[in-house]
């Protein structure tokens, strides 16, 4: 008879914790949760607010097993994740498995090591129905604002849209970001630098760097300035020295692991979670889902040790970091790895990297301070003749030496501002006395422009969805994948304008002036919101005001935190919501609008007198010329990726009407390019090609055109294995998923024994392929 059943939700957990237990263990995996509400309906009594779960289909054999298996168990352990997701499948298994709760043993972990298992082994407890019911409020509340609005998107503004409560306040504020990067209106400014000459007491010669003080709003004031600097004399005024000391950052919680990840190594915020899970399933770092900056006496020993082994006594400082978050959850410690002597480890080489970078986050978090000493020397202008006014503007120059690198010698952290310049100060100055007098070699004057708002990065999100108190470490990845595959925000670049700006230098006595050009308002890699996403929004935040606002989302994560705590009740908590929300999604249903959701009338088309909208048809955005209620039918064309519904102007709309345009013969047919309800193609020989996104139709070159079109066949070509001709052909072919089948307008999935030798088979192995399939689908019917 079996002993012990132990049940984890992974099998890479399930795996690693069998090597720490003994034969009478068994180890299985739940593959996480083995029940959940219904995928295609709301699940849920509208009336009581109680949930309906089912056991999926592709579930039903693995619970089959668990079933069988814990009925021969005389212990069963339930040993998921310690945090409310991780109970809640606890609970599950419970339920469905047939479970006592009273005699099954809950064990919690917050790293996979043998130690940790067998300490959790002699300390069970029973399920705790507060973090249960925390999981089921959260689960509950986002299935009804999902399947509630929806269906209200679906008929309001695009069939196929959906809303969930943090996706579509995280998509709010890229949204309100953007706008307010539209709306900013730069204004420039100049930037005085200089550098100066010095002449050491051995004749020898050093330069000084320093920036002035006074920015200038207009260029007569800097031509004024320059003109000033000719005949003056420069002379240090003061120097002045002071000892600084720099703290290291605490270790990792879920959201700055995720930020810094993005920063340092450029994983995105779902990447850095899934190379995350699979180190703390392989027993090399502590649970990775956590607002805790706490580490363990056992870790801050095993820290000590390491430092004093690698760098010595001076370079350890044990530290306990404190968590402020608001509503910190229940994981008890910050990410770190399960060893501090295990300095790297074996598995992928992006394993490697997040390890590494944990490793260093730990390690630097009990080092000594980084004790630095800045130099401050400020250069006054003293005009020829005379001495210089109080208040006039003076040049700065600052330097920085490490007296002791502390914790820098091991991580030096990031931020989202690294690439404007942050180190700027971090050099070293030559000595210099009060009174000394310092040579100009040249005064540079650079026009700059004052900096609008930044588009948030995946890094720069998590931190603000964190600051707004939206969501917790569970929600932050899936939350910004979700809104991506939504495509309501896509990641990537944005060209920018180009832009003039004047460098005003004075050499000698002489002041030159030459015009350079840069791109303003480029960005690489950045959250940018799509036209959907912006509409979406825009619907949302006029008709469900409540569910879009910030305090409001935060509120919510305070409520499930009491919940957690046993505070209140979560179906009460349920009721309050859905008793104020239906009525609202009701009156928006019923709501008669003149113009659907996000429509914007251009202007009028010179040809045809007729209006011209930009607005969201069925398969994106589109423009339109001519209303629905015309006797003629309207125009549509596609609008291309680099215009958007806000920013489109007349000219730019009617543009698109040029098209089919031709672009030439190739073969002997003509190549034309035209746009359809599914986007623009290529046209040659009756035949269709997709353009891709990044070709302008308006734009595309004949060269362009073909070289679709030859791509074309040779992927038609590759697709086409083999053909045994007939009455009725059977075709061998090549798919996304392998070989397979067609025949009589069916597809045959090939046995996976067959896939190396597809070339090469037989008409009577593909008929007998094709019988064994429809056998089976007949035995199903039946």
């Amino acid at each position: 008879m079996l002993k012990n059943l132990v049940i984890v939700e992974s099998p890479a957990k399930a795996k690693t914790i069998e090597k720490f237990l003994g034969s009478d263990y068994k180890v299985m995996s739940s593959y996480g949760h083995i029940r959940d509400l219904k995928k295609k309906e709301l699940s849920i009594d509208t009336e009581t607010l109680e949930p309906h779960y089912e056991v999926p289909d592709e579930k039903q054999k693995l619970v089959k097993e668990l079933r069988q298996c814990a009925g021969q168990a005389s212990q069963v352990w339930l040993a998921s994740d310690e945090d409310r997701e991780g109970e809640a499948i606890s609970w599950h298994l419970c339920e469905v498995l047939g479970l006592d709760e009273k005699n099954t043993n809950r064990i919690v972990f917050h790293e996979i090591t043998k130690p940790a298992i067998l300490e959790a082994i002699k300390h069970p407890r029973h399920i705790d129905m507060n973090l249960v019911n925390a999981q089921q409020a959260r689960r509950v509340l986002d299935r009804l604002v999902g399947f509630k609005l929806s269906p209200v998107l679906w008929r309001k503004v695009k069939p196929a849209l959906s809303a969930g409560r943090v996706q579509s306040v995280a998509v709010r504020l890229i949204v309100e970001r953007e706008r307010e990067i539209q709306a900013f209106k730069s204004e420039p400014y100049y930037r005085v630098a200089a550098v100066f000459a010095l002449t050491a007491a051995d004749g020898s010669a050093t330069e000084v760097k320093a920036e002035l003080d006074t920015r200038f709003k207009a260029h007569s004031e800097v031509e004024a300035f320059l003109e000033s600097c000719k005949d003056a004399t420069f002379r240090v005024s003061s120097v002045a020295k002071k000892p600084l000391r720099r703290m290291p950052a605490p270790p990792f919680t879920t959201s700055t692991l995720q930020q810094e990840a993005a920063r340092k190594l450029g994983f995105t915020v779902s990447q850095t979670m899934m190379i995350a899970q699979r180190l703390y399933e392989s027993g090399r770092i502590t649970y990775m889902r956590t607002d805790s900056v706490n580490l363990s006496t056992l870790c801050l020993a095993a820290s000590r040790d390491e430092i004093v082994r690698l760098w010595g006594e001076r370079y350890s400082k044990t530290r306990q970091y404190h968590t402020h978050a608001k509503g910190a959850q229940e994981a008890h410690e910050a990410i770190r790895p399960t060893y501090m002597d295990a300095t790297t480890i074996d598995g992928t080489a992006q394993e490697k990297r997040l390890y590494d970078l944990i490793w260093k986050r730990t390690a630097a978090s009990q080092m000594a301070d980084a004790e630095i000493e800045k130099t401050t020397v400020t250069i006054a202008i003293e005009p020829a003749g005379g001495k210089a006014a109080a208040g006039a503007p003076q040049f700065t120059a600052t330097g920085e030496v490490v007296k002791f690198d502390g914790f820098l010698k091991v991580y030096r952290e990031s931020s989202d501002d690294d690439d404007q310049g942050a180190d700027e100060g971090s050099r070293l100055l030559p000595p210099m006395a009060e009174g000394q007098e310092l040579q100009r070699r040249e005064v540079t004057a650079t026009e700059r422009f004052s900096q609008g708002p930044v588009r948030y990065t995946e890094a720069s999100l998590v931190h603000k969805l964190e600051e707004l108190g939206i969501g917790r470490p569970s929600t932050y990845a899936p939350t910004i994948s979700t809104i991506q595959q939504r495509d309501y925000v896509h990641k990537g670049d944005h060209k920018g304008e180009e832009r003039q700006y004047t460098v005003d230098t004075l050499k000698g006595k002489v002041v030159t002036q030459k015009t350079r050009t840069e791109m303003a308002g480029s960005d690489k890699g950045k959250l940018l919101p799509t036209d959907i996403g912006i509409v979406v929004n825009d619907f949302l935040m006029k008709y469900f005001p409540v569910i879009m606002d910030y305090n409001f989302t935060a509120k919510v994560e305070q409520k499930f935190d009491e919940i957690a705590e046993g505070g209140e009740k979560w179906t009460d908590m349920m009721k309050d919501f859905y008793r104020d929300f239906e009525p609202v999604v009701e009156k928006t249903l019923n709501t008669r609008s003149e113009h659907k959701a996000g429509e914007r009338e251009l202007g009028t088309d010179p040809a045809t007198g007729k209006p011209v909208f930009v607005k969201i048809g069925r398969y994106g955005p589109v423009v339109q010329i001519g209303a629905a209620d015309d006797n003629d039918k309207p125009r549509f064309a596609q609008l291309p990726s680099d215009k958007g519904m806000e920013t489109i102007t007349l000219a730019e709309a009617l543009e698109l009407f040029k098209l089919p345009r031709e672009l030439g013969e190739f073969e002997g047919h003509k190549v034309t390019v035209g746009a359809g309800r599914f986007g623009p193609y290529i046209l040659h020989n009756k035949k269709y090609v997709s353009l891709p996104k990044e070709d302008d139709p308006l734009t595309v070159t004949l060269g362009k055109a073909v070289a679709l079109i030859e791509k074309k066949r040779l992927l038609e070509q590759q697709r086409h294995i083999k053909t045994f001709n007939g009455d009725n052909p059977i075709e061998v072919l090549n798919g996304r998923y392998g070989p397979y089948l067609t025949f009589g307008g069916k597809n045959y999935r090939l046995p996976k024994a067959m896939h190396a030798r597809a070339a090469d088979l037989t008409l009577e192995e593909c008929v007998e392929v094709i019988d064994a399939a429809e056998q089976k689908s007949e035995q199903k019917k039946k």
